[in-house]
């Protein structure tokens, strides 16, 4: 009987809990390792958050939701530019055979509005590359399905626990 190695790893928590401070700083841990992905960055006014932005690993930024555009696609008072996430994903080589953990912050409603980002995401978490990503915590759909699949290490993070999850997912990283 085979035994299933569980490579992929999900961060999930509630929203300001610092899930995508630990995914920048588990993806700086990996430099060595080349990691490929992406994460995302609040788009502030002053004390006001607009959107959102996204940016590759590599440094590429591209807007992926903000309040004052105009789009069908659609969170809360955010409005999502698919088109242009879409054309983001496609400037991150995660094929690339150098390529090593992929980073993906996150797999949310947002991001979830592209059935090629959900192609994407489903591809990568069945290859052989470890998967880092971060997973909204409430609601159904795709990361639901993605929470329940069995071979993901699921980590809640907590504003009191981000230290221990992090040197706990680069330990399983790195074995």
């Amino acid at each position: 009987m085979r035994t299933l190695k569980k490579k992929n790893t999900l961060i999930t928590g509630l929203p300001g809990t610092g899930k995508t401070t630990l995914i920048r700083k588990i993806a700086g841990a990996l430099k060595s390792s080349n990691p490929s992905g992406f994460y995302t960055a609040e788009i502030r006014e002053g004390s006001i958050r607009k959107g959102f932005e996204l940016v590759s690993l590599t440094g590429e930024r591209r807007l992926l939701s903000h309040t004052n555009i105009d789009s069908r696609h659609r969170v809360g008072k955010y409005r999502i530019d698919l088109d242009g996430f879409e054309t983001f994903l496609d400037t991150i080589d995660f094929e690339n055979p150098s390529a090593g953990p992929i980073i993906i912050d996150e797999i949310g409603k947002m991001e979830c509005f592209s059935r090629k980002f959900i192609g994407l995401v489903e591809n990568l978490l069945d290859s052989d590359k470890p998967v880092v990503a971060v997973v909204a915590m409430k609601g159904g759909g795709f990361p639901q399905k993605v929470k329940a699949r069995h071979d993901i290490v699921l980590f809640e993070l907590t504003r009191k626990n981000g230290d221990t999850i992090f040197e706990e997912i680069l330990s399983l990283i790195q074995k």
